[in-house]
């Protein structure tokens, strides 16, 4: 449950994305401030759809979308995500994100 004095976070999502002409789907990285895990999914897949095709199924044994980690409202500040805002961090593991 979130602390009383904190506001609402977001999430950090992985999409996997099949672009024309690479060999296999990638993983894109996005930010997503909404707090709930379900919402942020779903609105990485819409964003994730301006650059190709979502994965259908898993690939690699990994799903086509995952929620990698929690963004607390005190990090969501400092990063710069604003609630309802969604960032796309690219293709690279986003440490700075998850860190």
């Amino acid at each position: 449950m979130r602390a009383a004095n904190q506001g609402p976070g977001g999430w950090v999502i992985g999409v996997m994305v099949e672009l024309p002409g690479e060999p296999k789907a990638l993983l894109h990285y996005y930010a997503v401030g909404h707090d709930d895990q379900g919402k942020a999914e779903w609105t990485a897949v819409d964003w994730a759809l301006r650059e190709g095709r979502v994965s259908s199924s898993p690939v690699g044994g990994q799903e086509p979308v995952e929620a990698l980690r929690r963004i607390p409202a005190p990090k969501m500040t400092t990063l710069g995500l604003k609630p309802g805002e969604v960032k796309p961090l690219g293709w690279r593991f986003p440490r700075r994100w998850l860190g």
